[in-house]
Formats: C-alpha cells, structure tokens, sequence
C-alpha cells in the first residue's frame, strides 16, 4: 500500500494550536516522520509545540519554496511509493491555498497517493465568513500589484467585477504595506462600495470590521505589520 499524504494546517499566529484546530491534527503529526514545508525553522516550531515529545532529530524535512529545484520536488513523495505517509506543512493557515504545495499534491494525484487534507484556520475563509458579504459567490485575488498605478487599476476592476457578477472580491497585502492599501482603497472605490478588514484572526487582537467605503475614511485602523485580509463588495 502507497503512504498517505496529509495536508497539515498551522496557527494564524503565536496561539496554541489546540485551541483552534482539532485534536486529530496533533495525532497526524505525532504519527509522521516526514515533512514537507516552507519555512524549515517554524514548521519546527510548530510541530515541537503541538506534540512536544516528538523527537526533532527524527524528522526528515523537505523545503519547497522559490529557490527549490523543480525536478527535487519530484522525488518529494518516492517515500509514499514505500508505504511511507508524508505531511505537507503551511508556515501559517493551510496548505496550497496562498501558500506553497500545489504542485506537491498536483504531483500526489498522478501517483495516485491518497490526498488527505486537515481541518484548521484558513484566514481567507474565516475573514469570509466574518464578512458578511456574499459567501454564496466570491474570488480569491492573491497579491495585488505593487506599483501604484496599476494597484488602483486592479481596484477598480475587481470593484466592476463584484457590481457586475455580485460576487465578493478577496485579496491580501504584505504586513507593512497594509497602510497604503487601506489608502488607495478609500482613495480608488465608490463611497458605497463595502470594504471588510480581517486582521490577525485567531489571535487575542484580532480585528474584523466591514463599513462601506465613505465610513472606512473615518474609521481607519492601526494595521501596519499585522497579517490582514481585505474584501470589497460593490453594491448593485
């Protein structure tokens, strides 16, 4: 029989990671050996805090970030082949969802290896859910431009897209620039046009607010270096 691989949710944050997934991920973890993640010191982190008398030394850790050689990644899963279960590992939220792994599970399916995936916080879903905005049509946009002119550019068609198909928009930012995409939001959208802010979800400060535009102008938060997510929906 083919290993398993196991699609492992981290924190949002500096939390217990039982207080916000189930006791099911912890024993995953305390079962595998093998580990494929992003950032090697804070899956590390994340998994001596969840099982905490797992041996470190044990662990057979694989990277997968933009300087891996594509043609590694490909031997990534040659364990499951053995029997072996592996688990791909968010550094924050869950995997291959704005994060990278995509190609790891992509690559799982033609093997046929068995993809199970892991209940845990997902700040996209959650700051939907929290929105109340449209759950039953929405997008999720990734990063938007970094230079300004075309980021106002992308506002504005995003805001056409959600008049035109009533359909949410979701996007994110860098932690530091968060500022100056609250600005050119105010700045770029409809007086009317909802915008929620969805900051550190999960977390003892988290934050999550939606006021149409010509309200946010009054109302701005402090947001500079604290994971956020934004959502726009334009009223018809």
């Amino acid at each position: 029989m083919k290993g398993n691989l196991y699609l492992i949710p981290t924190t949002l944050g500096n939390n217990e990671p039982l207080k916000v997934m189930p006791i099911s991920v912890k024993s995953v973890v305390e079962s595998l050996t093998y580990f494929i993640v992003e950032n090697e010191k804070s899956a590390r982190r994340f998994i001596k805090k969840i099982t905490p008398n797992k041996s470190q030394p044990s662990l057979d850790i694989k990277l997968i970030d933009k300087y891996v050689d594509p043609i590694e990644v490909n031997t990534y899963l040659d364990v499951c082949m053995d029997g072996i279960s592996i688990g791909l590992l968010s550094e924050a939220g869950v995997p291959a969802v704005a994060d990278p792994g995509s190609d790891v599970v992509a690559l799982a399916h033609k093997k046929g290896i068995k993809v199970i995936p892991l209940v845990g916080p997902s700040s996209i879903l959650m700051a939907m859910m929290a929105s109340g905005m449209n759950g039953q049509s929405f997008a999720f946009n990734g990063y938007l431009p970094i230079d300004k002119a075309d980021r106002k550019r992308e506002i504005k068609r995003l805001e056409r897209l959600s008049k035109e198909h009533k359909q949410s928009q979701i996007f994110i930012e860098t932690p530091y620039r968060n500022l100056k995409m609250l600005d050119d939001l105010t700045t770029t959208l409809l007086p009317t046009t909802n915008l929620c802010i969805a900051a550190d979800i999960t977390m003892p400060k988290e934050y999550i607010k939606t006021f149409t535009i010509s309200e946010w102008i009054h109302k701005k938060p402090e947001l500079h270096k604290i994971p956020a997510i934004f959502i726009i929906h334009a009223q018809g």
